[in-house]
């Protein structure tokens, strides 16, 4: 067994570098649609993918996002967008390998197929039940409802990158319940139902090795570090630890 130790943005580029080489997204890639809607995590999923077909030229995940969580010291504006960040550049949307830059999920759903791929991030999971749930600002549902309407009307899939950071210990349809009553003022909670990706399947995806959680936090740049106890045969072991030092120096989200 051994031990790997990610910050959010390690965990981030792993969950990223696993699904950039997932079977299922190549074929996506070269036949049909993978939409990559804007958010954090899915940056680097953005960042990655683009690589893997040699269009990451122009792309920058410091903006790719709607709306953040900013600590009180860098508050965001009504938006949720921090003060001075870069204007929001689009969703990544890639149809049959080609980049189509100021796309967004809004303009593709409804030209999105069975086979196709929306990759949607969370803001909280309940790693149990292999579901996630994602806030809600916008009163018309936001791109969760948008991917939605492809996933339930199409059969479009949905693959969802999501740390564990985020995960809650409560049933996440009695939060959204609590979340969405009415009179309560804030954003609103959708559990939905989708592929969860967290860093444990990524690092089975990457290595053929099975990983727990055991542990999780730290000080000075490491908070909200998780601790994974990975084991499989030595040579892959041996793998993932090289990918796990290779993203351990991944730097901080910068917005």
């Amino acid at each position: 067994m051994v031990h790997l130790v990610l910050t959010p943005a390690a965990g981030k580029r792993l969950i990223a570098k696993a699904i950039a080489i997932r079977p299922d997204i190549k074929q996506a890639l070269q036949s049909g649609t993978v939409a990559i809607v804007a958010g954090t995590t899915n940056g680097y999923v953005a960042e990655e993918i683009l690589m893997s077909i040699n269009q990451a030229e122009g792309f920058s995940k410091e903006s790719f996002f709607r709306g953040v969580t900013m600590p009180p010291s860098k508050p965001a504006d009504g938006t949720g967008k921090a003060a001075g960040c870069r204007v929001f550049p689009g969703d990544v949307v890639i149809v049959k390998g080609r980049w189509q830059k100021g796309r967004t999920i809004f303009d593709v759903a409804d030209e999105m197929k069975e086979g196709d791929i929306i990759l949607k991030g969370a803001n909280a999971l309940d790693m149990a039940g292999r579901r996630a749930a994602v806030l809600i600002g916008d009163p018309r549902g936001g791109t969760i409802i948008e991917a939605i309407r492809a996933v339930v009307g199409k059969r479009t899939r949905l693959i969802i990158p999501v740390g564990l950071e985020k995960r809650v210990s409560s049933s996440l349809d009695e939060l959204a319940l609590k979340v969405n009553a009415p009179g309560v003022k804030g954003p609103r909670l959708l559990p939905v139902t989708g592929e969860v990706i967290t860093e444990l399947e990524a690092v089975s995806i990457l290595s053929g090795t099975s990983a727990e959680l055991f542990a999780a936090g730290g000080v000075c740049g490491a908070e909200g570090t998780v601790w994974l106890a990975v084991s499989g045969e030595k040579a892959k072991e041996r793998k993932i630890r090289e990918i796990a030092d290779f993203v351990s120096n991944e730097p901080a989200f910068s917005a």
